[in-house]
């Protein structure tokens, strides 16, 4: 069986290797699944050029060494996860119960907050300090902006910020219970996580309007 034909960010130098053309992305891709799935560890310059079935020579047109690909992945993590919650916690509401609908999004949408790469991240942490002090900075960030959202509707600094802390750390540990809900289980729970979150009802029109969009992405 022939190799894929896959596409490279620098065409018009020569091909790599026989009909085989790869990107940066198609490394970054590679190198995330292999993040997630076995960890840090596991991310290894040879082992993904196998995996792509190219040769590991073509790596070096984008990335200096390893350490360049983990630096990149991540600044990944940053321009996607932390920058997808802060961004959904500062998108426009007009209660604090829809703002806490649009966080929830995080948590439905994979293309706006991937878990599996979050944990994948908080496990490496454990084993790098330098990884470490990059988690924190964007658990900060996280946190500071949904600080923020709570204080926009008027929640006092104090009760801004720990109602921010059980509504992150309750969405972190989400996926990680492995509680095994239909979509339409976990649908049935948002009114009353909302209530418990804010400490106010959600009306049935930002019900209704969560609940679709939580079910189109589920298809």
């Amino acid at each position: 069986m022939s190799a894929p034909l896959l596409h490279r960010d620098d065409p018009d130098k020569d091909p790599l290797i026989g009909n085989v053309k790869v990107t940066r992305q198609d490394w970054m891709n590679a190198a995330l699944a292999v993040l997630k799935q076995g960890g840090v560890e596991a991310v290894k310059v040879a082992d993904l050029a196998t995996r792509m079935n190219v040769s590991r020579s073509s790596f070096y047109w984008y990335f200096k060494n390893r350490t360049d690909l983990l630096d990149a992945l991540l600044q990944h993590w940053r321009d996607t996860n932390t920058a997808a919650m802060v961004a959904q916690a500062n998108a426009p509401a007009d209660t604090i119960t829809e703002a806490c609908c649009n966080v929830f999004h995080c948590n439905i949408d994979t293309s706006l907050f991937d878990n599996r790469l979050d944990f994948a991240v908080r496990d490496w942490a454990r084993r790098s300090e330098p990884v470490n002090k990059v988690l924190k900075a964007g658990d900060d960030a996280r946190l500071a902006a949904l600080t923020k959202m709570f204080a926009r509707f008027g929640y006092p600094t104090l009760e801004a910020t720990a109602r921010a802390r059980v509504i992150y750390y309750m969405q972190l540990g989400y996926d990680d219970a492995n509680l095994g809900e239909t979509i339409e289980e976990r649908l049935a729970m948002v009114p009353g996580y909302l209530v418990a979150f804010t400490g106010k009802a959600a009306s049935e029109a930002e019900i209704a309007a969560f609940n679709a969009f939580a079910r189109s992405v589920a298809g």
